[in-house]
């Protein structure tokens, strides 16, 4: 009896017996067939490796006039176990597509006798197997195929299908071109094996870049802990020594806003800067000039600061720097031996703060006017040893020495006093800058409001404000001070009160805001001589 009449037998259902205790009350049932008869039962399959069993024959049938039981249908003889051979288990490859290659190369499979996989067999699959059609088999040797590398599926099949020999497997070695297929995923629907990545591809292996980045997620302001700078003044300094410095309260708002104007005041400054301060005559420019060059000569220790006093009448500049210089434009513009600072030293004049200045034209008897030419010299020789130039020009917007001043400097500072005069002036210099090709100027402007006597009300200085500043120019109020009212020498460090030392601090980091933005600007003839260089220049030895 072969397997496909064994499964067949095996699928027909058996009907449950009567009870026993029903079988002389319940009438006779119609009778049913529950098996085949005796010539057409065939006999149950040997045993792996054993001789077939010996025919019995069938029970006789029912006497006559006896009523039909049911028979219980005889108990199915298991299929005989069979080991599976190793080829069976490590195979990937089903052998009808094997035979079907075969067919295609012209080659004679062997006859498959049912045994030799369990995909051969004739007739439906079992229950609870997949019964999805089975993808076409590989055609080997195709065109764009690529070659079996070592280490892939298909290597080692010479050795692996040589104990097939016989039951339908391959004869020597595997077709030309074989790249082995995927074990085939059973007992799943719709399931496939991943796709392996190609392999000129090795994003997958390598990794991205932005996925290796350590640098970026460690910062220091996580690990490092905040310290604490120690208080300078107030109650937090008191503490702060009063405890033997265990107790630190750290900078008050006040002291940390100040230190970040200092900051921007110290900002990196290559080449040279000039600064030009602008406004009517009484409104405190030439005490304006003063204060903010002192507070950059304080604070850029490594740089050399110089105010010079380009105002024609009678200029007051010297005056509230150092009293006792006594060179002008003239001296400086005729000495050509002015090879080291030392030599410049001798011509200029300080202050306490460190503050240097080139003072104007003081003398009555036989005036001497400065003109455009003897400026250009002048300050060609001061920007070789002097970084930073605040320039206090004249009340005359139209004479030729204030448009070379407004061609070289780099900022400018316009003052303005709170009343209606003082005012309007500024307010017309603007408007003269802006109408007079100095547009990119009034966007480096900053303007200052000086409430020299301190009768302005807070009403009129806030609508001030307002107006000057809707333009985008940085407005700064100068309060008003005892120590600036009568004159002489200003000194920011020790008589100025804190309040106008610190707007003359915010005016100069406003100033300085454009330093990176301006340096090394090309800049217009300064006239004839060598190039301006920065910082000290010695040339004695030359």
């Amino acid at each position: 009896m072969s397997e496909h009449q064994s499964s067949e037998f095996d699928e027909r259902p058996a009907m449950p017996s009567r009870p026993a205790d029903s079988e002389s009350d319940a009438p006779p049932a119609p009778s049913i067939p529950l098996r085949p008869h005796a010539g057409d039962v065939p006999a149950p399959p040997p045993p792996f490796g054993g001789a077939p069993e010996e025919q019995t024959e069938p029970p006789a049938g029912p006497e006559p006039g006896a009523p039909e039981r049911a028979v219980p249908a005889p108990p199915v003889s298991p299929e005989p176990f069979r080991p599976a051979f190793d080829s069976e288990k490590t195979s990937i490859v089903r052998p009808e597509w094997v035979a079907q290659a075969m067919g295609q190369r012209g080659g004679e499979p062997a006859p498959d006798d049912g045994k030799t996989h369990p995909y051969s067999q004739a007739g439906p699959p079992p229950p609870g197997q997949l019964t999805t059609p089975l993808p076409p088999p590989p055609v080997f040797g195709a065109p764009g195929s690529a070659p079996s590398r070592p280490g892939q599926a298909g290597q080692g099949f010479a050795a692996g299908r040589a104990g097939e020999q016989g039951r339908g497997g391959w004869q020597g070695q595997p077709p030309q071109g074989w790249q082995g297929q995927p074990r085939p995923t059973l007992g799943r629907e719709g399931a496939s094996a991943p796709a392996a990545p190609a392999a000129s591809d090795w994003s997958a292996a390598q990794g991205s870049a932005a996925s290796w980045n350590y640098v970026d997620n460690i910062r220091s302001s996580e690990l490092v802990p905040t310290r604490r700078l120690p208080p300078q003044r107030g109650w937090r300094k008191v503490l702060y020594y009063s405890t033997f410095k265990l107790i630190n309260p750290g900078q008050s708002p006040d002291e940390r806003y100040e230190a970040e104007l200092q900051a921007k005041v110290r900002t990196l400054l290559r080449g040279t800067y000039k600064i030009g301060v602008l406004g009517k005559g009484g409104v405190g420019k030439s005490t304006t000039a003063a204060g903010v060059g002192s507070i950059f000569a304080e604070l850029r220790q490594d740089d050399r600061v110089v105010a010079v006093d380009a105002d024609t009448a009678f200029g007051k500049l010297g005056a509230r720097i150092d009293p006792k210089a006594s060179n002008s434009f003239w001296e400086v513009a005729a000495d050509r031996n002015l090879h080291s600072f030392a030599d410049m030293r001798a011509r200029v004049g300080s202050n306490a703060a460190g503050l240097f200045v080139l003072t104007g034209p003081s003398e009555t008897a036989r005036r001497r006017v400065l003109d455009p030419a003897i400026y250009r010299e002048a300050i060609a020789q001061l920007d070789r040893h002097f970084t930073l130039s605040i320039v206090d020009c004249g009340s005359t917007m139209d004479s030729e020495v204030t448009r070379t001043v407004l061609d070289d400097v780099d900022a400018l500072i316009v003052v303005s006093s709170p009343w209606f005069d003082g005012a309007s002036a500024a307010g017309q210099t603007l408007e003269w800058l802006a109408n007079g090709g100095y547009t990119a100027l009034l966007h480096r402007t900053v303007v200052v409001i000086n409430d020299s006597d301190g009768h302005a009300s807070k009403k009129d200085l806030k609508l001030l404000t307002e107006r000057f500043g809707k333009h985008g120019q940085k407005v700064i109020t100068l309060p008003y001070d005892q120590h600036l009212r009568p004159g002489g020498v200003i000194d920011v460090q020790n008589e100025v009160d804190p309040l106008t030392r610190r707007r003359y601090l915010e005016l100069a980091a406003a100033c300085a805001e454009h330093f990176a933005a301006t340096t090394d600007r090309p800049r217009s003839a300064v006239g004839p001589g060598q190039p301006p260089a920065a910082g000290p220049v010695d040339r004695r030895g030359v």
